[in-house]
């Protein structure tokens, strides 16, 4: 039987190292969300029978847990306020500027700017995306393709809030012997807009500190914050 060489397993090692070291903080934050929605189950699960205990009826296993509108509805609606909070700043910042932020652009540069500025088209380089260069509506849908994809994964998980939230509420309804709710009545209950609403003032207030806070504070190697020693004032600048 052929082995590999000690070559191989070196190289295959250091191909491993090299594509940790790239692509270590998506790989980061990807483990951590596993793991805390794991949490998240396991927490929930708990608190949810707690509540079934208490009300005299069968408590339920963690996959049929995850399985349930409670749980689909506590993941959804802090979803919908994440990608909520991205959708605003990446739009906002199109053309709201914060002077002595780095999650600010220059102060010159406000609005889309120039087709130069932005690489694309006749400016475009052999190294940028292919869509950059071309004429139309390829180049448009490219040019605010993030701002699309955030917002639509927004208005999605909104939604599925708005539907796995009726069906919790309606269940609790029916455990309590009371009527319950269609969905446009849901849409506009004090329940789907305390969810909704708690979520979204933590997010906003979030980037609002981000964004006033760094123009003072530092971390020093963070591309989220300005060289220790740059001007309070300096505006777009990161490490």
């Amino acid at each position: 039987m052929n082995r590999p060489s000690s070559r191989t397993t070196a190289s295959g090692r250091a191909g491993l190292r090299g594509f940790v070291r790239e692509n270590g903080l998506g790989l980061f934050f990807t483990v951590t969300f596993l793991l805390t929605l794991v949490g998240q189950a396991i927490a929930g699960q708990a608190d949810f029978n707690n509540q079934l205990v208490a009300e005299q009826l069968r408590p339920v296993g963690l996959a049929e847990y995850v399985t349930t509108s409670d749980f689909a509805v506590d993941v959804a609606e802090n979803w919908q306020s994440e990608y909520l909070q991205f959708s605003l700043f990446i739009g906002v910042t199109v053309w709201l500027l914060q002077r002595g932020s780095p999650e600010s652009k220059e102060l010159h540069k406000g609005g889309t700017e120039s087709d130069k500025d932005q690489r694309v088209g006749e400016y475009a380089g052999e190294n940028s995306p292919r869509w950059a260069a071309a004429t139309g509506w390829r180049r448009a849908l490219y040019s605010h393709s993030l701002l699309l994809v955030m917002g639509t994964i927004f208005v999605l998980s909104w939604l599925v809030q708005s539907v796995t939230g009726v069906a919790a509420y309606n269940e609790e309804q029916l455990r309590r012997l009371q009527a319950p709710m269609s969905w446009p009545q849901y849409l506009g209950a004090a329940d789907f807009w305390n969810r909704t609403l708690q979520n979204w003032q933590s997010e906003l207030l979030a980037v609002a500190s981000m964004a006033v806070l760094s123009i003072y504070l530092r971390q020093r190697g963070s591309p989220e914050s300005k060289p220790v020693g740059a001007a309070h004032d300096a505006t777009g600048v990161e490490s």
